[in-house]
């Protein structure tokens, strides 16, 4: 029997589990999906907006996989780390470990300013309105009358919309009380996103745009002079361009020809910037007051230069949502250039030579790219090299019952019954606020649910 750990349990760990079940070169195989959250589906249920909900019922897919009697879902289990389970100590007990840890941080703006209070990673405030228990449900005050979104890909059309959004219409999702609480007490009227290339550059998929132009009570302002600039859009009918750019600047245009709403209480406008680089976050009393940007214009070999001028934009809250990054796990090889683990194929290279059993998928083996459907053949890549090695693995030594060793070792792991505990008591909190399942926010909450406690 081949015993392998799959460490993570979002879509690259769970597609990798999947992918071990319907190989047929090893017929036994047991898979333990370990997690440092006593939850399963990373992204899905911390990183996917809450009004997304066809996104959202992706769990449903990846919950089949963690409920197969090959699979064991282990959570709370910490690998790497002053308090965690060292990789080496990991690799005793498996015959192999398949590394699915994501990109956890997000990139900085490199920018004087970018710590001062007020401003933020998009990353950080995505967690806290998914209730991730890293983040303090209080952790955040909206009563910027004016925010900046620095990016222009998903997330930040994702942070920008919740702004835009009124509480209302977040009611019906699993968004947790407190968040809800200070999103219905929001000052924000403005919410700029500002990217530095133009609108046939810009990473957002159309469906995503399309949905802030739906926002009740909001309205989008597009500057045609910033749409003017982009070679693209200025030469649209005559370009081969990609189907998603010719349709987000069709959606861009219409919005540029409509007329500016006045400034208003009941209408919140959401202005979809280009050509602006952020140079410099503004102070103003100990805070963040808003963003100087660089005016940039196309170079004629498809980036962008600086033009010498400058533009200085009000904005009490800042998010920063210009991608991703893989962080070093202790015990692992890491290229800090490209935020990855080394690896062949998905077996990880040790001074240039492929590890006997330590293998990488996902964003932490290619990077912070593509969609959630990606890490799928990412996952099978990886699978098939662990396969192809797998006659020399079986005669590894590994434990008979790992589980055991990891509670020997002071762990308390989570398991799948303690998972639905958690799903019950969140179905619960939701009951007793008249809402659907409401998510549980913090970690004292989150283990004690699993541990079948009453709130």
């Amino acid at each position: 029997m081949l015993r392998v750990a799959v460490v993570g349990s979002g879509p690259s760990g769970v597609y990798t589990a999947q992918a071990l079940l319907n190989q047929s070169l090893v017929p036994e195989v047991r898979v333990h999906v370990l997690d440092r959250l006593p939850t399963p589906y990373g992204l899905v249920r911390y990183g996917v907006a809450p009004d997304h909900e066809k996104i959202k019922s992706l769990q449903n897919s990846l919950r089949a996989v963690l409920e197969d009697e090959r699979v064991t879902f282990v959570g709370h289990v910490q690998i790497g780390g002053a308090d965690g389970v060292p990789p080496a100590c990991l690799a005793e007990l498996y015959h192999a470990v398949v590394y699915c840890v994501g990109a956890a941080a997000d990139r900085p703006l490199a920018v004087p300013g970018e710590d001062l209070p007020g401003s933020w990673s998009a990353t950080r405030f995505v967690s806290w309105y998914s209730a991730h228990p890293d983040i303090a449900p209080d952790g955040f005050a909206l009563h910027a009358r004016s925010a900046v979104v620095i990016g222009v890909g998903n997330v930040a059309v994702d942070v920008a919309r919740i702004l835009a959004r009124g509480a209302d219409e977040l009611r019906t999702t699993d968004v947790p009380r407190a968040a809800l609480g200070v999103l219905a007490g929001s000052r924000v009227r403005e919410v700029h996103i500002a990217g530095r290339r133009g609108p046939s550059q810009a990473r957002f998929t159309t469906k995503e745009l399309r949905e802030l132009g739906a926002l009740p009570g909001a309205r989008v302002v597009v500057d045609p002079a910033e749409l003017a600039m982009d070679p693209a859009y200025a030469a649209q009918e005559g370009l081969p361009l990609p189907a998603v750019v010719r349709r987000n600047l069709e959606v861009l245009r219409g919005w540029s020809a409509q007329r500016e709403p006045a400034v208003s209480d009941a209408v919140r406008r959401i202005r979809l910037r280009f050509f602006l680089r952020p140079a410099e976050l503004l102070e103003r009393g100990g805070r963040v007051a808003g963003v100087r940007f660089a005016r940039t214009a196309p170079d004629g070999a498809g980036g962008v230069q600086d033009t010498g001028a400058y533009e200085d934009v009000e904005a009490q809250l800042v998010l920063r949502a210009v991608g991703y990054r893989g962080v070093e796990l202790p015990g692992l090889p890491f290229d800090p250039v490209r935020g990855t683990v080394p690896h062949a194929a998905g077996r990880v290279l040790r001074d240039g030579a492929p590890s006997p059993g330590e293998y990488v998928a996902g964003w932490i083996k290619r990077g912070p790219t593509g969609v959630i459907g990606s890490n799928r053949s990412c996952a099978k890549e990886t699978v098939a090299s662990l396969i192809e090695d797998a006659p020399l693995l079986v005669r590894r030594p590994a434990a008979e019952d790992p589980l055991a060793v990891l509670r020997a070792w002071g762990l308390r792991p989570v398991e799948w019954d303690g998972w639905l505990s958690i799903e019950r008591a969140e179905a619960a909190l939701g009951r007793s606020l008249g809402r659907g399942p409401v998510k549980i926010p913090d970690w004292q909450g989150l283990l004690a649910a699993a541990r079948g406690e009453e709130g």
